[in-house]
Protein backbone atom coordinates (compact mmCIF):
# COMPACT_ATOMS: atom_id res chain seq x y z
CA UNK A 1 0.00 0.00 0.00
CA UNK A 2 0.81 3.58 -0.63
CA UNK A 3 2.79 5.42 2.16
CA UNK A 4 -0.25 8.06 2.57
CA UNK A 5 -2.81 4.83 2.85
CA UNK A 6 -0.40 3.67 5.81
CA UNK A 7 -0.41 6.91 7.39
CA UNK A 8 -4.38 7.70 7.35
CA UNK A 9 -4.33 3.61 9.41
CA UNK A 10 -1.92 4.91 11.71
CA UNK A 11 -4.11 8.35 12.13
CA UNK A 12 -7.06 6.72 12.34
CA UNK A 13 -6.00 4.01 14.96
CA UNK A 14 -4.96 6.70 17.29
CA UNK A 15 -8.27 8.12 17.00
CA UNK A 16 -9.49 4.78 17.72
CA UNK A 17 -7.47 5.01 20.91
CA UNK A 18 -7.95 8.69 21.96
CA UNK A 19 -11.85 8.25 21.59
CA UNK A 20 -11.61 5.05 23.66
CA UNK A 21 -9.41 6.93 26.82
CA UNK A 22 -12.12 9.90 26.15
CA UNK A 23 -15.00 7.87 26.41
CA UNK A 24 -17.87 9.20 28.29
CA UNK A 25 -19.01 8.43 32.10
CA UNK A 26 -20.73 5.77 32.69
CA UNK A 27 -23.96 5.82 32.36
CA UNK A 28 -25.12 4.44 35.07
CA UNK A 29 -23.92 7.48 37.58
CA UNK A 30 -26.58 8.81 35.78
CA UNK A 31 -29.08 6.27 35.30
CA UNK A 32 -28.79 3.42 38.34
CA UNK A 33 -28.85 0.12 36.78
CA UNK A 34 -32.31 -1.02 39.28
CA UNK A 35 -33.64 2.43 38.49
CA UNK A 36 -33.48 1.81 34.43
CA UNK A 37 -36.77 1.53 32.21
CA UNK A 38 -35.44 -1.01 29.53
CA UNK A 39 -37.51 -1.61 26.20
CA UNK A 40 -36.75 -4.05 23.63
CA UNK A 41 -38.01 -4.96 20.70
CA UNK A 42 -37.41 -8.20 19.10
CA UNK A 43 -36.28 -10.45 22.65
CA UNK A 44 -38.31 -13.29 21.67
CA UNK A 45 -35.35 -15.07 21.02
CA UNK A 46 -31.71 -14.54 19.74
CA UNK A 47 -29.71 -11.38 20.91
CA UNK A 48 -32.58 -9.60 22.24
CA UNK A 49 -33.45 -12.63 24.19
CA UNK A 50 -30.15 -12.84 26.15
CA UNK A 51 -30.20 -8.63 26.40
CA UNK A 52 -33.45 -9.36 28.06
CA UNK A 53 -31.87 -12.14 30.62
CA UNK A 54 -28.52 -9.59 31.36
CA UNK A 55 -30.72 -6.20 31.73
CA UNK A 56 -33.20 -8.41 34.16
CA UNK A 57 -30.16 -9.95 35.96
CA UNK A 58 -28.90 -6.78 37.37
CA UNK A 59 -32.03 -5.39 38.10
CA UNK A 60 -33.93 -3.04 35.43
CA UNK A 61 -37.10 -2.62 34.51
CA UNK A 62 -37.91 -5.16 31.34
CA UNK A 63 -39.96 -4.68 28.99
CA UNK A 64 -40.40 -7.73 26.05
CA UNK A 65 -41.45 -7.59 22.70
CA UNK A 66 -42.06 -10.37 20.35
CA UNK A 67 -44.74 -11.09 17.91
CA UNK A 68 -45.43 -14.64 19.49
CA UNK A 69 -47.07 -14.54 22.69
CA UNK A 70 -45.68 -18.16 23.70
CA UNK A 71 -42.22 -16.84 22.99
CA UNK A 72 -43.03 -13.49 24.73
CA UNK A 73 -44.32 -14.82 27.99
CA UNK A 74 -41.39 -17.67 28.00
CA UNK A 75 -38.84 -14.96 28.04
CA UNK A 76 -40.46 -13.07 30.81
CA UNK A 77 -40.56 -16.16 32.70
CA UNK A 78 -36.99 -16.84 32.22
CA UNK A 79 -36.41 -13.06 33.17
CA UNK A 80 -38.55 -13.38 36.46
CA UNK A 81 -36.01 -16.25 37.40
CA UNK A 82 -33.06 -13.76 36.76
CA UNK A 83 -34.49 -11.03 38.33
CA UNK A 84 -34.22 -9.86 42.01
CA UNK A 85 -36.82 -6.61 41.33
CA UNK A 86 -40.04 -6.01 43.12
CA UNK A 87 -41.36 -5.06 39.85
CA UNK A 88 -41.39 -7.55 37.42
CA UNK A 89 -40.18 -8.06 33.76
CA UNK A 90 -43.35 -7.00 31.36
CA UNK A 91 -44.34 -8.79 28.54
CA UNK A 92 -46.17 -7.37 25.44
CA UNK A 93 -46.85 -9.53 21.95
CA UNK A 94 -46.62 -6.39 19.47
CA UNK A 95 -45.11 -6.39 15.63
CA UNK A 96 -42.39 -4.15 15.09
CA UNK A 97 -43.72 -3.66 11.80
CA UNK A 98 -47.09 -2.21 12.61
CA UNK A 99 -47.91 1.11 13.99
CA UNK A 100 -50.86 0.34 16.26
CA UNK A 101 -48.74 -2.07 18.04
CA UNK A 102 -45.85 -0.22 18.77
CA UNK A 103 -47.93 2.68 19.84
CA UNK A 104 -49.93 0.32 22.20
CA UNK A 105 -46.39 -0.70 23.73
CA UNK A 106 -45.87 2.78 24.04
CA UNK A 107 -49.45 3.62 26.11
CA UNK A 108 -48.33 0.31 28.25
CA UNK A 109 -45.14 1.48 29.40
CA UNK A 110 -46.08 5.20 29.65
CA UNK A 111 -48.50 3.98 31.87
CA UNK A 112 -46.69 1.59 34.00
CA UNK A 113 -43.48 2.86 34.13
CA UNK A 114 -43.90 6.57 33.24
CA UNK A 115 -41.87 6.64 30.17
CA UNK A 116 -38.51 4.73 29.69
CA UNK A 117 -34.94 5.30 29.53
CA UNK A 118 -33.33 2.48 27.12
CA UNK A 119 -34.43 0.76 23.55
CA UNK A 120 -32.98 -1.95 22.39
CA UNK A 121 -33.84 -2.60 18.69
CA UNK A 122 -32.56 -5.65 18.00
CA UNK A 123 -36.00 -7.60 15.51
CA UNK A 124 -35.39 -8.55 12.29
CA UNK A 125 -35.23 -10.94 9.76
CA UNK A 126 -32.28 -12.49 7.74
CA UNK A 127 -32.21 -13.58 3.98
CA UNK A 128 -29.57 -16.31 2.66
CA UNK A 129 -28.97 -16.82 -0.87
CA UNK A 130 -27.61 -14.69 -4.14
CA UNK A 131 -30.24 -12.25 -5.37
CA UNK A 132 -30.54 -13.93 -8.63
CA UNK A 133 -30.99 -17.36 -7.07
CA UNK A 134 -33.82 -15.69 -5.27
CA UNK A 135 -35.37 -15.14 -8.31
CA UNK A 136 -34.84 -18.50 -9.93
CA UNK A 137 -31.74 -18.27 -11.50
CA UNK A 138 -28.51 -20.05 -10.63
CA UNK A 139 -25.34 -18.16 -10.82
CA UNK A 140 -24.00 -20.29 -13.42
CA UNK A 141 -26.96 -20.08 -15.42
CA UNK A 142 -27.47 -16.91 -18.29
CA UNK A 143 -30.79 -17.66 -18.73
CA UNK A 144 -33.16 -14.76 -17.56
CA UNK A 145 -35.61 -14.78 -14.60
CA UNK A 146 -39.13 -15.22 -15.26
CA UNK A 147 -41.60 -12.74 -14.46
CA UNK A 148 -43.14 -15.01 -11.70
CA UNK A 149 -39.05 -15.19 -10.20
CA UNK A 150 -38.59 -11.59 -10.42
CA UNK A 151 -41.86 -11.28 -8.32
CA UNK A 152 -40.81 -13.33 -6.08
CA UNK A 153 -37.86 -11.83 -5.33
CA UNK A 154 -39.24 -8.69 -4.96
CA UNK A 155 -41.72 -9.70 -2.60
CA UNK A 156 -38.43 -11.48 -0.43
CA UNK A 157 -36.88 -7.97 -0.79
CA UNK A 158 -40.52 -5.86 0.63
CA UNK A 159 -40.81 -8.28 3.56
CA UNK A 160 -37.14 -8.07 4.41
CA UNK A 161 -37.84 -4.04 4.42
CA UNK A 162 -40.32 -4.09 6.09
CA UNK A 163 -38.83 -6.01 8.76
CA UNK A 164 -35.20 -4.25 8.90
CA UNK A 165 -36.24 -0.65 7.56
CA UNK A 166 -39.89 0.66 8.06
CA UNK A 167 -40.15 -1.42 11.68
CA UNK A 168 -37.37 -0.07 13.03
CA UNK A 169 -38.19 3.40 11.68
CA UNK A 170 -41.71 2.83 13.18
CA UNK A 171 -39.69 2.65 16.11
CA UNK A 172 -37.54 5.22 16.11
CA UNK A 173 -40.92 7.99 15.75
CA UNK A 174 -42.68 5.38 18.39
CA UNK A 175 -40.32 5.75 21.22
CA UNK A 176 -37.86 9.26 20.77
CA UNK A 177 -39.90 11.46 22.11
CA UNK A 178 -41.00 9.71 25.28
CA UNK A 179 -37.17 9.00 25.43
CA UNK A 180 -36.02 12.58 25.62
CA UNK A 181 -39.05 13.40 27.91
CA UNK A 182 -38.97 11.07 30.40
CA UNK A 183 -35.40 9.88 30.70
CA UNK A 184 -32.41 11.69 32.79
CA UNK A 185 -30.10 10.29 29.76
CA UNK A 186 -32.44 8.67 27.22
CA UNK A 187 -30.21 5.82 24.81
CA UNK A 188 -30.94 3.97 21.98
CA UNK A 189 -29.18 0.95 20.78
CA UNK A 190 -29.48 -0.56 17.35
CA UNK A 191 -28.78 -3.82 16.73
CA UNK A 192 -27.45 -3.97 12.96
CA UNK A 193 -25.01 -6.18 11.05
CA UNK A 194 -21.65 -5.99 9.91
CA UNK A 195 -22.97 -6.85 6.55
CA UNK A 196 -24.43 -3.36 6.51
CA UNK A 197 -20.80 -1.64 5.69
CA UNK A 198 -19.40 -4.86 4.19
CA UNK A 199 -20.89 -6.50 1.71
CA UNK A 200 -21.00 -10.18 1.03
CA UNK A 201 -22.15 -13.02 -1.41
CA UNK A 202 -25.67 -14.53 -0.54
CA UNK A 203 -26.34 -11.42 1.80
CA UNK A 204 -27.54 -8.90 -0.85
CA UNK A 205 -31.23 -8.28 0.29
CA UNK A 206 -29.89 -9.06 4.32
CA UNK A 207 -27.67 -6.46 4.38
CA UNK A 208 -28.84 -3.87 2.14
CA UNK A 209 -31.89 -4.01 4.61
CA UNK A 210 -29.81 -3.54 7.31
CA UNK A 211 -27.24 -0.60 5.84
CA UNK A 212 -30.49 1.01 5.34
CA UNK A 213 -31.67 1.12 8.79
CA UNK A 214 -27.82 1.55 10.13
CA UNK A 215 -27.70 4.54 7.95
CA UNK A 216 -31.27 6.13 9.51
CA UNK A 217 -30.47 5.68 12.79
CA UNK A 218 -27.01 7.27 12.26
CA UNK A 219 -29.11 10.38 10.60
CA UNK A 220 -31.15 10.35 13.65
CA UNK A 221 -28.34 10.53 15.73
CA UNK A 222 -27.42 13.91 14.32
CA UNK A 223 -31.30 14.97 14.01
CA UNK A 224 -31.39 13.98 18.08
CA UNK A 225 -28.14 15.25 20.12
CA UNK A 226 -30.00 14.60 23.54
CA UNK A 227 -30.59 11.00 22.93
CA UNK A 228 -27.19 8.67 23.01
CA UNK A 229 -27.30 5.89 20.09
CA UNK A 230 -25.10 3.22 19.38
CA UNK A 231 -24.86 0.67 16.93
CA UNK A 232 -23.34 -2.94 16.93
CA UNK A 233 -22.64 -4.61 13.94
CA UNK A 234 -21.82 -8.19 14.65
CA UNK A 235 -20.54 -10.72 12.25
CA UNK A 236 -22.48 -14.53 12.16
CA UNK A 237 -23.63 -15.27 15.61
CA UNK A 238 -23.87 -18.32 17.28
CA UNK A 239 -27.71 -19.74 16.31
CA UNK A 240 -29.86 -20.58 13.69
CA UNK A 241 -29.65 -17.03 11.63
CA UNK A 242 -31.44 -19.17 8.56
CA UNK A 243 -34.69 -19.81 10.42
CA UNK A 244 -36.40 -16.00 9.48
CA UNK A 245 -34.99 -15.97 6.29
CA UNK A 246 -37.06 -14.41 3.67
CA UNK A 247 -35.63 -15.91 0.94
CA UNK A 248 -35.93 -19.63 1.30
CA UNK A 249 -38.54 -20.89 -0.80
CA UNK A 250 -37.39 -20.98 -4.30
CA UNK A 251 -39.44 -21.63 -7.23
CA UNK A 252 -40.41 -25.61 -7.76
CA UNK A 253 -39.54 -24.91 -11.41
CA UNK A 254 -36.27 -23.31 -10.42
CA UNK A 255 -34.22 -25.10 -7.76
CA UNK A 256 -31.41 -23.58 -6.45
CA UNK A 257 -27.47 -24.09 -7.08
CA UNK A 258 -25.40 -22.47 -5.51
CA UNK A 259 -25.18 -24.30 -1.82
CA UNK A 260 -23.41 -21.73 0.45
CA UNK A 261 -20.91 -23.60 2.73
CA UNK A 262 -20.58 -23.44 6.54
CA UNK A 263 -18.59 -20.29 7.93
CA UNK A 264 -15.14 -21.12 8.81
CA UNK A 265 -15.12 -20.06 11.81
CA UNK A 266 -18.09 -20.23 14.70
CA UNK A 267 -20.24 -18.21 15.05
CA UNK A 268 -19.67 -15.13 17.94
CA UNK A 269 -21.34 -16.33 20.99
CA UNK A 270 -24.60 -14.65 21.88
CA UNK A 271 -23.85 -14.09 25.47
CA UNK A 272 -20.81 -12.13 24.41
CA UNK A 273 -22.77 -10.08 22.03
CA UNK A 274 -25.31 -9.12 24.83
CA UNK A 275 -23.23 -8.17 26.98
CA UNK A 276 -21.44 -6.17 24.57
CA UNK A 277 -24.50 -4.33 23.44
CA UNK A 278 -25.48 -3.69 27.22
CA UNK A 279 -21.61 -2.25 27.21
CA UNK A 280 -22.49 0.24 24.90
CA UNK A 281 -25.66 1.29 25.94
CA UNK A 282 -23.94 2.15 29.22
CA UNK A 283 -21.03 4.20 28.30
CA UNK A 284 -22.34 5.68 25.15
CA UNK A 285 -20.39 4.20 22.78
CA UNK A 286 -21.72 4.81 18.93
CA UNK A 287 -20.37 2.33 16.52
CA UNK A 288 -19.08 -0.63 17.78
CA UNK A 289 -17.54 -4.24 15.96
CA UNK A 290 -17.86 -7.22 16.68
CA UNK A 291 -14.89 -8.80 16.33
CA UNK A 292 -13.13 -5.28 17.07
CA UNK A 293 -10.57 -5.94 13.87
CA UNK A 294 -13.26 -6.09 11.44
CA UNK A 295 -13.16 -2.16 11.51
CA UNK A 296 -10.13 -2.45 9.78
CA UNK A 297 -11.62 -5.01 7.17
CA UNK A 298 -14.12 -1.78 7.10
CA UNK A 299 -11.62 0.48 6.11
CA UNK A 300 -9.99 -1.69 4.26
CA UNK A 301 -12.78 -2.37 1.74
CA UNK A 302 -12.89 1.87 1.06
CA UNK A 303 -9.03 1.38 0.19
CA UNK A 304 -8.51 -2.28 -1.02
CA UNK A 305 -12.23 -3.38 -2.00
CA UNK A 306 -11.03 -6.42 -4.31
CA UNK A 307 -9.46 -8.12 -1.10
CA UNK A 308 -12.28 -7.56 1.00
CA UNK A 309 -14.79 -9.30 -1.86
CA UNK A 310 -12.07 -11.98 -2.01
CA UNK A 311 -12.36 -12.41 1.68
CA UNK A 312 -16.12 -12.54 1.78
CA UNK A 313 -16.52 -15.25 -0.52
CA UNK A 314 -14.07 -17.25 1.00
CA UNK A 315 -16.15 -17.08 4.01
CA UNK A 316 -19.19 -17.77 2.49
CA UNK A 317 -17.98 -20.81 0.11
CA UNK A 318 -19.43 -18.29 -2.81
CA UNK A 319 -18.09 -19.39 -6.27
CA UNK A 320 -19.06 -16.62 -9.10
CA UNK A 321 -19.83 -17.29 -12.39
Amino acid sequence: MPFSTWTLLLVLSAVFALRKLARKQSRASIVRHAEEKVLILGASSGIGREIAHQYAARGAKVCVVGRRIDKVTAVVDECKARSFTADGPLGIPADITIVEDMVRVRTVLEKRWAGIDTVIVAAGVSATRPLLEVAGVSTQQDANASEEGIQFAVNAAKVAMRNNYLGPMIAAISFIPVLKRTSKLPSILLISSLGAVIPAPTRSIYGSTKSASLLLYQALAIEHPSVRFSFVLPSSVEGDFRASAVDQSPLDNQPTQTIPKPNSTPGLRVTDVGKRCIDAVDHSEKVVFMPSTMKLGHILYLIWPSFIEKKAMQKYGFTPE
